[in-house]
């Protein structure tokens, strides 16, 4: 992972629990302050969603738009979330919800590489137990 991909701005810990369009909303919200994705890409997203869950096992929800909707997407990018309360992504435990914007196609990499550094619990239980923004962004961009 790269620093253009993910920036320390990009990366948020949140004590408490959100709803999973709550969740969405962020994920998009950094995309686009991050200059990633235009306006619309929540819609995207959430239309993504309609379709299919993004929810991917082991805490995680991988949010995203759809092929159709790649016009949103401006450049490559992540949105990394931690919410320690949990997000509850219909009926499933999510802890950490990572947006994505793939130009180009490149969000098959991003999403593989995602899934890879989950599939790992240690992994899973560093990232969990980083205390600050800072400390799980240096953490993310070592184990990418």
């Amino acid at each position: 992972m790269t620093r253009d991909i993910l920036g320390l701005g990009q990366v948020r810990i949140h004590a408490g629990s959100v709803s999973r369009i709550e969740a969405m909303k962020e994920a998009a919200e950094i995309l686009e302050a991050a200059g990633a994705v235009t306006s619309s890409y929540f819609d995207a997203m959430q239309q993504r969603e309609a379709t299919i869950s993004t929810y991917m096992g082991n805490e995680l929800a991988i949010p995203h738009g759809l092929n159709e909707t790649k016009g949103t997407i401006l450049d490559s990018a992540l949105s990394f979330v931690r919410y320690d309360g949990g997000v509850d992504w219909d009926g499933n435990p999510v802890t950490f919800v990572v947006g994505i914007a793939g130009k180009d196609g490149e969000h098959i990499e991003l999403l593989s590489h995602i899934a890879l550094l989950f599939s790992d619990e240690d992994d899973v239980e560093r990232l969990r137990s980083a205390q600050t923004p800072e400390e799980l962004y240096e953490l993310l961009l070592a184990m990418y």
